[in-house]
């Protein structure tokens, strides 16, 4: 059934394309068919709006469409890292009587890869491969895409209570595809400068790398955006520049970001910086850890730093792939080593 009472018959032929307006009835159908009211990404359950982000480019969706127009599958490409170029891959849901191997959503993000992006333009993409199953991370390694950081306790629990399938908090790998290249100078902290090259030696993509062993620049001011889901008790500082006063700014922002009870704190350091080690070490004595790499954050790259209030759920970790678990023992390396433990 549909969310507002019509049936889907089963067993249709179905193509992936790009949304028309014309499917915004049925796309929201669908996510109310999947997860009700209470979604809480409110433009999939819009019609208007859902047409209005796809017509400027914002959010670009591949359905697939039965010979009906009924709409059984959808996923997105969206904005969501600071630098409007790269694309977050997700917004995902197949109809409960299309799934169960008819291969719906690998072919809603291929398309997305192959076709969305390559007619608006998307410099690259990424999606966030969960892990407390190993589907999606196998999806994206057969699309082409690598894991470059890892997000310790992204999402809770109660994400997945229809599924059944989390324990505990969920962490999340960051894969990523380049579109188009954007080779550019990076600086290296000193304290993960070994794994930054083990994690760049896998980027589809040209970097000059470079040490970071400069100090903030005189009367340099640091730039920052926070953003807070208070459902995923997840907190997000983007830093696209960090300066003299970079210590007084987090350490104020942390006391702002804690009063609203976040699980999770995280950092986006600028590496095309040549002071970013500085801003590195004073991260990790306040006791932030490693999460990783990422492409293109800023249109230059971004290291990911963490801060996890309590124990990480490490044990509940499904990780498939090698590369993956060793980004995972770099991770859990470096918490313990900020920790103290």
């Amino acid at each position: 059934m549909e969310g507002n009472g019509r049936e889907i018959e089963p067993g249709q032929p179905w193509e992936v394309d790009l949304f028309r307006p014309e499917d915004a009835p049925g796309v929201a159908r669908l996510f109310l068919s999947v997860y009700g009211e209470g979604y809480p990404i409110r433009t999939y359950l819009d019609p208007e709006r859902l047409i209005r982000e796809n017509a400027a480019g914002r959010i670009i969706s591949s359905v697939a469409r039965t010979p009906k127009g009924d709409i059984v599958g959808h996923n997105a490409l969206f904005n969501s890292a600071p630098f409007q170029g790269i694309y977050e891959c997700g917004a995902g849901v197949v109809h409960a009587v299309y799934r169960g191997g008819a291969g719906v959503f690998t072919r809603l993000v291929a398309h997305g890869q192959d076709v969305g992006a390559r007619e608006f333009g998307v410099r690259a993409i990424f999606g966030e491969s969960v892990c407390n199953h190993v589907f999606s991370q196998k999806m994206c390694h057969n699309l082409g895409w690598t894991s470059h950081a890892l997000e310790v306790d992204l999402m809770p629990a109660a994400a997945y209570v229809k599924e059944r399938s989390a324990p505990g908090r969920v962490a999340s790998l960051v894969d990523y595809v380049t579109i188009s290249p954007g080779p550019h100078k990076v600086f290296l902290p000193g304290a993960y400068e070994a794994s930054l090259r083990f994690l760049y030696s896998g980027l589809d993509d040209q970097r000059e790398f470079l040490t970071s062993d400069a100090s903030f620049p005189i009367g340099s001011k640091t730039t920052i955006r926070t953003q807070s889901f208070a459902f995923a008790r997840v907190a997000r500082c983007a830093v696209p520049e960090s300066g003299v006063d970079f210590a007084g700014i987090i350490e104020k922002e942390e006391r702002d970001v804690l009063a609203q009870r976040p699980v999770v704190i995280q950092v986006w350091l600028n590496l095309a910086e040549p002071w970013v080690s500085a801003a590195v070490e004073i991260l990790r004595a306040m006791g932030f850890f490693f999460g990783g790499l990422l492409p293109r954050w800023f249109d230059t790259d971004g290291l990911l730093m963490q801060k996890i209030i309590g124990e990480p759920c490490w044990e509940g970790m499904q990780i498939y792939f090698d590369r993956a678990k060793s980004l995972v023992d770099m991770v859990r390396a470096d918490w313990k080593e900020t920790a103290g433990k």
